[in-house]
């Protein structure tokens, strides 16, 4: 095979995880995350990121300076998990089978993400699971990039306190969880989609119980307990979610003991409605069922999995499971073009390439690449196998095995062999085992990115944990350049994007935003602004709203909030929009004539225009529905709105929506001069009045500039705010995550009344790109 692109080398100073299929894995905020001894190291592209470029991470083969592949930027940080813990497994229970040996020397065992938009701050949950069975979850804090995360719960003393009851072996035994994975979000085939957190964490436990907890409002409930089995439940997977009928769906749970057994369960989910106690409630409670019996497998065999995965094929899944020299595949399809039942595939044997190969190596990753249909499996040892024809005839013959070029396992493990040659310093000799703890997809396709340690299993002198050292890889496997391909992905991701996958837009154009460099994307740049234009109504003339008419109450405040996060965020349109937003900057950055970055700005200009009479439209109608409870202190801010309105480029149906809630505003307020001349903003520099003329900026008479929060549209005159990681727009801190006992109230005098308060809260996400917003102080 020639030779191909290196995008990354980053040496990172650790010692390696043991080998999983799930040490690596990319979370629905679109971080790489991959697992050491000690800690989990969060990685972040800065793929369509404008925050910070300078502080970005960027490092090639020092063999390679003068390869022509752009290296790929990062953003660093890391969840340190080398604690003591609080409790100890003998105060709970003597017995023998209750024994944790991890708490000897405490490494991290597996760590699962959660979906995005479940955080306070609408980002991932991070599941943890130590060696000593403690399981903690945890967040970002501030900026979950380069900042620390912070641990939110310990789940671990809940389970113990739930299962009190119990006698101490089975408590002890019921709470020392063995695997967890986390599911994706729930899809209820309803827009705009619930708030509701519809994903579950899944553990199995040392009693044969598979735990199903839930997080929401920063709580941990243990929604179901189920016993499977009376041996340990080694191995966890959880398929994608599907909509059986409006409100309700299921989704497959896999699970394996430790004496060899796979079975499968199914569960089912379903919206029930929920009380609410004003117009603005659109509640719902989440009721879990579980399928009585399960799909066994595998009997007792005494040869435990090491991994377990569900593959999303077109129309079907497939679960793949891994046992020592055996890939076992099991679908339930029956299509006419497909196959179904279990069929076992024996690791061929690739070319001895070290002195640590061997098919008997543990699974260290898989991946299904979509435009091949097929498997990509990669094993501890540094060798790469691919089954062909997963969803037709899965085996390990390319459809042409005479093509020098083909997907084998021989020709992608010597591939993979030479990019391990290309970032060791030195000489590699077949002594040297290019040992691959976690591999995943960069890009859904033939870019892969791994962490590897080299090392020499005969020489049998100690290595101190502090001379260990692993390297950060992105590595392009084979040649996939396809512009067809990647049209058509692209107009995929765009027009199939729902909210309630649980996915960021971050996550979702990482592949686009790599594939579409700087020459690809001028060759392709007509057809890729045709993609971009918009073609949908405006949804937002769906939303529908009935007038509240009774009091302002604090069930009210939060019923609001839900909803304008709800209409804000649940529309798929929004989603799209949002992402065409991005895309188009980012090609407008990349364009190389004057010609064609007009091109692009018009476009972008367009999407802008589009958001925002939507954003505002969605605004405007809960204040209508909600003139009756606004106060004097709400006034300045609707006043906002209503101006926004009459901007020009707003469509007329806008501005007389506009029109009407001027109306109403005047019949519910009292009359007072002062308070409608709230429109005026004052310099923060010389005090002269400042006219809201344009809602992204505003100039005083004297000269000054200042930024607006794209919330709002008030004067940022403060430091306390928070700036989008995708396009750096700035919005003010909800008043929420700061202290008021040791802070003042940070917002501007014309925008403290409560329905600033709570849109402040509602918007936890970017209205413009859709990205996470990241704050300093």
């Amino acid at each position: 095979m020639s030779r191909l692109s290196i995008y990354t080398s980053l040496s990172v100073p650790m010692v390696a995880c043991v080998p999983s299929a799930t040490a690596f894995q990319w979370s629905a905020d679109g971080q790489a995350c991959f697992l050491t001894k000690t800690a989990l190291y969060i990685m972040t592209p800065d793929h369509g990121l404008n925050y910070d470029p300078s502080s970005a991470l960027r490092a090639t083969p020092e063999k390679d300076k003068a390869a022509e592949a752009d290296a790929i930027g990062w953003y660093r940080t890391l969840v340190q998990f080398d604690r003591p813990v609080e409790y100890l497994w003998p105060e709970q229970s003597q017995d023998w089978s209750s024994i944790a040996l991890g708490s000897v020397d405490i490494a991290l065992w597996a760590v699962t993400l959660s979906p995005s938009n479940i955080s306070a701050d609408a980002s991932c949950i991070l599941a943890a699971l130590s060696s000593s069975m403690d399981l903690t979850l945890w967040t970002a804090g501030r900026n979950g990039m380069k900042g620390e995360w912070v641990k939110v719960y310990d789940i671990t003393p809940f389970l113990l306190d739930h299962f009190s009851e119990e006698g101490n072996t089975v408590r002890a035994l019921k709470s020392q969880v063995v695997c967890i994975k986390w599911s994706q979000q729930a899809d209820f085939g309803l827009i705009p989609a619930p708030l509701e957190n519809g994903s579950l964490l899944v553990a199995g436990t040392r009693a044969g119980t598979l735990l199903f907890l839930r997080y929401q409002n920063s709580s941990v409930e243990l929604v179901e307990t189920w016993d499977v089995s009376d041996r340990w439940i080694v191995c966890l997977a959880i398929s994608s979610w599907s909509v059986v009928e409006p409100r309700k769906c299921e989704a497959y749970v896999a699970y394996a003991t430790d004496d060899g057994i796979v079975r499968v369960l199914k569960i089912i989910q379903a919206l029930e409605n929920a009380p609410s106690t004003t117009p603005f409630g659109l509640n719902f409670s989440i009721q879990l069922t579980i399928a009585s019996a399960s799909v066994e497998l595998c009997p007792v065999d005494q040869r435990p999995c090491n991994a377990l995965e569900w593959v999303e094929i077109p129309g079907g899944l497939i679960l793949v499971y891994s046992k020592a020299g055996v890939i076992y595949l099991w679908s339930s399809s029956h299509a006419e073009d497909g196959w179904s039942g279990l069929r076992a595939l024996p690791i061929p044997p690739a070319p001895k390439l070290s002195v640590g190969m061997s098919p008997f190596n543990p699974v260290s990753g898989m991946h299904y690449v979509r435009r091949r249909d097929a498997l990509l499996l990669c094993l501890f040892d540094g060798a790469f196998h691919m089954i062909h024809g997963l969803s037709r005839d899965p085996s390990w013959a390319p459809a042409d095995p005479a093509d020098g070029d083909a997907l084998t396992s021989a020709n992608l493990s010597v591939t993979a062999r030479g990019v391990f040659a290309r970032v060791e310093p030195g000489d590699v000799d077949a002594d040297l085992v290019n040992r691959i703890s976690g591999m995943a997809s960069y890009d859904g396709s033939a870019t892969i990115t791994w962490v590897h340690e080299a090392c020499r299993p005969g020489d049998f002198s100690y290595k101190h944990d502090a001379k260990h050292n692993s390297v950060f890889l992105v590595a392009r496997m084979w040649d996939d350049t396809d512009d067809e391909a990647l049209l058509s992905d692209l107009s995929e991701v765009l027009l199939k994007c729902r909210f309630s996958s649980g996915l960021s837009p971050a996550a979702l154009l990482r592949p686009i935003f790599f594939n579409l460099n700087q020459r690809k994307l001028n060759q392709l740049h007509d057809r890729v602004l045709d993609i971009l234009r918009p073609q949908f109504p405006d949804h937002s003339v769906d939303i529908e709203l009935a007038p509240w008419t009774g009091a302002l109450t604090p069930e009210l405040r939060s019923e609001f909030r839900s909803s304008l996060t709800r209409h804000l965020y649940g529309w798929d349109v929004m989603l799209s929009l949002r992402m065409r937003l991005a895309l188009a900057d980012f090609t407008w950055k990349a364009s190389e004539t004057e010609d064609k970055r007009i091109m692009c700005g018009t476009i972008a200009q367009t999407l802008l225009a589009s958001i925002s009479h939507r954003v505002l439209r969605t605004i405007i109608r809960h204040l209508i529905a909600g003139i009756k409870c606004l106060e004097v202190a709400d006034v300045p801010f609707v006043l906002r709105m209503i101006v926004q309105s009459l901007l020009p480029g707003s469509p007329p149906d806008l501005t007389a929506e506009g029109d009407q809630l001027s109306t109403e505003l005047h019949a519910a307020v009292p009359a007072n001069s002062d308070v409608f001349l709230g429109i005026y903003e004052a310099c923060p520099a010389c005090q002269g009045e400042v006219p809201l003329q344009d809602i992204t900026s505003a100039v005083c008479p004297n000269g000054h500039t200042w930024r607006r929060c794209s919330i709002t549209t008030f004067i940022l005159s403060t430091p306390l705010v928070r700036t989008c990681v995708g396009c750096s727009r700035k919005a003010f801190l909800p008043l929420s995550s700061r202290d008021a006992s040791t802070t003042a109230n940070w917002l501007p005098e014309a925008g403290r009344g409560w329905v600033v308060e709570e849109l402040l809260e509602a918007v936890h996400r970017c209205l413009f790109c859709g990205n996470s917003f990241v704050s300093i102080l």
